[in-house]
């Protein structure tokens, strides 16, 4: 992480709160005043550590994370997940971090970021894991919400992790886990990807990095985990369950309190001078690394569905997870339909989809207006499907996350492809001549 701070450091793309600032409410306050900047806190009230925010709050920052442009994004998630690269490289623990034996949380400056929520909460921890039976690892971002010194209940949805924890609960004994905060953006990004069970999160962050990635070798449990500011080890205990929420979720509305498993904690590792990584709940940071990563998935259907497809976007607005933008070449009248249809089964939780021309900036919120206002007859053009099932998340949506779902074809009718040279004359600009 420190390699590419470096690097935006010297075009002076970070601001620094030089000001006390305390984790309760305060911090959470500015950074809501600077939704895509990285913020550090210098001088934390409650702590000797600094605060970071904001490392993959936009594209921009995502894709200098992984060498790329910002429309090559999706296509590089792909080809890393699709050629996970075994890693080579490990140290011990012990060669370059300062280590707490007696874990005490309170000495992290782990934020409270709104006034409903159930506590001080770990935004940007990734949790690493293997599976009891096969030894499979796993690496993926958790909420953890801090209940002691050395405890922390963990929002834990049915996907890999919960697979393991609850064979290891059938088992009846402890999963061990490492956490890791303060990650490379590439790295981070790889937690985050949709993988078959069988692919290890952090050799697709290898992909990522050449090759050139290394892992620490933890001291209590039998784990490797990405170099990080912080590394922590414990156990997450079978049939122990605590309250965990309200907690200000993706859409910026408040989830649910549930009984969630436990993590005890066995030792602290730290960085020299180290930074905890905090994720603002709801903001770009938090949108961008939970919805991005599903973009590949979206591509790919659609792909099965009209092979000229050029992108997927889901958008910022639609809090990348809710509203989506595709992009196509069109060959025939019924593409733009098709692929809706396409969008929306590959990623359930879409509630409103949008397919547009090549010509269109899908990562311009303007072009995506002007498609819609030139291109699309809402008798003919816009598909509703209602009771479908859609996001929890969906502040709209009913309890079980049922709603109507709307597909907007904003595609131009291929008799009109050849004859709309003058007409948009008016609306062409240096960065995307449609003419």
């Amino acid at each position: 992480m420190r390699e590419f701070l470096n690097g935006l450091e010297k075009e002076s793309k970070i601001i620094r709160i030089q000001e006390e600032v305390s984790v309760k409410f305060e911090a959470a306050k500015i950074l809501r005043k600077h939704p895509k900047d990285i913020i550090i806190f210098e001088n934390v009230k409650e702590s000797d550590m600094k605060i970071i925010s904001g490392i993959c709050n936009t594209r921009d920052k995502i894709a200098r994370g992984i060498s790329v442009t910002v429309p090559e994004i999706t296509k590089r998630i792909m080809e890393a997940t699709e050629n996970p690269v075994p890693i080579k490289n490990f140290e011990n623990v012990k060669e370059n971090y300062r280590t707490q034996k007696n874990p005490d949380l309170s000495q992290i400056p782990v934020p409270t970021y709104y006034k409903k929520d159930g506590g001080a909460y770990i935004t940007a921890g990734v949790i690493i894991a293997k599976d009891p039976e096969t030894g499979i690892r796993n690496a993926s971002i958790h909420r953890m919400l801090v209940s002691g010194k050395n405890k922390m209940g963990v929002r834990i949805v049915p996907r890999n992790l919960y697979t393991y924890y609850k064979k290891a609960e059938e088992m009846d004994k402890p999963l061990e886990v490492a956490i890791a905060i303060g990650m490379h953006p590439a790295t981070l990004l790889a937690t985050t990807t949709s993988v078959p069970i069988i692919t290890d999160e952090l050799e697709v962050a290898n992909n990522f990095h050449e090759g050139n990635m290394k892992l620490i070798k933890c001291e209590n449990v039998d784990l490797d985990v990405p170099e990080a500011e912080i590394i922590m080890e414990g156990k997450i205990f079978p049939n122990v369950r605590e309250s965990e929420g309200p907690f200000v979720d993706l859409t910026d509305t408040y989830d649910v309190i549930r009984d969630e498993p436990v993590i005890e904690l066995e030792k602290i590792h730290y960085k020299e001078d180290p930074y905890y990584h905090a994720i603002m709940p709801a903001g770009f940071e938090h949108r961008i690394l939970q919805g991005l990563p599903q973009e590949p998935r979206i591509y790919n259907a659609v792909l099965n569905t009209v092979p000229t497809v050029q992108n997927v976007v889901l958008t910022e607005g639609g809090c990348c997870w809710l509203h989506a933008a595709v992009s196509i070449k069109k060959q025939t009248q019924g593409d733009g339909k098709n692929v809706l249809m396409a969008a929306m089964s590959a990623h359930p939780s879409l509630k409103h989809a949008i397919v547009v021309d090549e010509d269109i900036d899908i990562f311009n919120p303007e072009d995506i207006e002007y498609a819609i206002a030139t291109r699309v007859k809402g008798d003919e053009d816009i598909m509703i499907v209602p009771g479908a099932r859609g996001s929890s998340l969906d502040p709209c949506a009913t309890p079980d996350g049922t709603t109507t779902k709307v597909g907007v074809d904003a595609t131009k009718p291929l008799d009109k492809k050849e004859n709309e040279g003058i007409t948009l004359i008016f609306c062409c600009t240096s960065s995307n001549q449609r003419l």
